[in-house]
């Protein structure tokens, strides 16, 4: 039944959201909890540039062993934000209860998506905004890896240049000011302050449409029975 809904949803034409509305939600989401938000962005923050510093041989297996389950606490939380739910700090780390999903919906993705910049850019370009929502297809509808980049890439590809927007939006907000600390010496200060807010609303911005064009197709009741049987 679950498959056949969002099969109907997948074909219908009214894939769309409102930006405004989105980012209006996912803010007050990140402002419910804004300590606990920033702080946990602060601490993967951290964790990276340990890595990058003093382990660099080992920033790929970060990239695909802890990173994939430590940014999915942010979809979890917001999950339990959606819900009325209490979060507590233990929330975000509990990605890991899916690292071995995390782990290939990430690896598989990013191959694919290597392979297809290598290919004339573009295709690279069409996946990287197609799989936008294939961990959440993986823990809330409790696909397999390549089902949940699949479902990701059909619904996005319902309305692409719409999620195409989104994916840009969120490439300018957290990746262009990256250039702040090359600029003067307080920015890399400053850069970090506002990542440490951009990425969670960001990841919430994403949850946020997800939850909302898949309210029909993943009820509660099957959200909670997904995260208690992990």
């Amino acid at each position: 039944m679950q498959n056949k809904k969002l099969d109907s949803l997948i074909a219908s034409a009214e894939i769309e959201f409102d930006l405004k509305a989105v980012f209006s939600k996912a803010w007050e989401m990140y402002k419910s909890q804004a300590l606990m938000n920033s702080s946990y962005m602060l601490l993967l923050l951290s964790l990276q540039g340990m890595v990058v510093l003093y382990a660099p041989q080992f920033t790929l297996v970060y990239s695909l062993a802890l990173a994939p389950p430590l940014y999915t606490g942010f979809f979890l939380v917001a999950n339990k934000m959606s819900g009325g739910e209490k979060v507590t700090y233990g929330d975000y780390f509990m990605g890991f209860n899916y690292w071995m999903l995390m782990f290939s919906i990430w690896l598989i993705g990013q191959v694919l998506v290597s392979l297809g910049l290598i290919l004339f850019i573009v295709p690279g370009i069409y996946l990287a905004v197609s799989y936008m929502f294939a961990v959440l297809f993986g823990i809330f509808g409790g696909f397999s890896f390549w089902n949940s980049l699949e479902y990701s890439r059909k619904l996005v590809s319902r309305n692409f240049w719409q999620f195409f927007v989104l994916a840009v939006i969120l490439v300018l907000v957290n990746v262009v000011p990256a250039g702040l600390p090359f600029l003067f010496p307080s920015g890399g200060v400053i850069f970090a302050l506002w990542i440490c807010v951009s990425l969670p609303v960001s990841f919430m911005a994403i949850y946020v449409i997800f939850e909302d064009l898949t309210r029909d197709v993943f009820s509660e009741e099957e959200k909670t029975s997904e995260l208690t049987h992990v």
